[in-house]
């Protein structure tokens, strides 16, 4: 996955709490296993103006002028703000592919459902958690300026205002880790492959019997 260490972007306002993950990629864009592609369909329902199916071509579908994210310049973001409980709803790994696919990097919000919340770390997309105040404001501070940028700085677990003023936030010392070095589980996995190999090699030893292709 790509990896995080400092991030600068358009911060796109999303003003709803309990944005569930079918509102964030509709059940019927769920076929495929693939983490690329779910872009055009992420917020599906409320980007278009009537219903899309897979297989259609949505650029040619009518967008609805009055969502945030087909609004110039938040259709450029790269960080979004929303409200507390945000990705509650089914578990489905989809949500943060679509986000991702978009172009978003982070997700700002006062809660995060956990499921969406511990799905987001293994696909590179960075969820932080703030106080309802903070975000407030920074509602408040994108209302007054659209194209408001924010530089993320994992490293040092800071958000950086346009002046400089520091907002800091926790993460988790392992999972910050996995996205400085952009780690999956399956790079966590292959960190290992000397052992795991040096363990086959014995197990045919040991248990010849459980190997057919013996």
């Amino acid at each position: 996955m790509q990896a995080f260490t400092q991030h600068t972007g358009i911060v796109a306002p999303l003003d709803r709490a309990n944005v569930d993950t079918d509102a964030i990629i509709p059940k019927q864009y769920l076929k495929s296993i693939k983490r690329s592609g779910f872009g055009p369909n992420a917020f599906d329902d409320w980007r278009y103006l009537e219903p899309g199916e897979p297989g259609m071509d949505h650029s040619k579908r009518r967008k609805n002028p009055d969502f945030v994210l087909n609004q110039p310049p938040f259709d450029q973001a790269t960080i979004l703000l929303a409200r507390q409980n945000f990705g509650c709803g089914s578990s489905r790994e989809h949500a943060v592919w679509a986000l991702t696919d978009f172009g978003f990097r982070a997700v700002i919000a006062p809660s995060f459902a956990d499921i969406f919340f511990n799905n987001s770390f293994k696909t590179g997309l960075l969820p932080i958690v703030l106080p309802e105040k903070t975000v407030d404001d920074l509602f408040k501070a994108i209302a007054k300026e659209p194209g408001y940028r924010l530089t993320i700085d994992l490293e040092n677990q800071q958000i950086l205002r346009p002046d400089g003023d520091p907002i800091p936030f926790d993460v988790d010392a392992f999972r910050k880790q996995c996205l400085i070095e952009g780690a999956d589980d399956i790079d966590l996995t292959l960190k290992h492959a000397d052992a795991i190999r040096a363990y086959e090699t014995q197990r045919r030893q040991v248990t010849p019997w459980l190997f057919l292709d013996r």
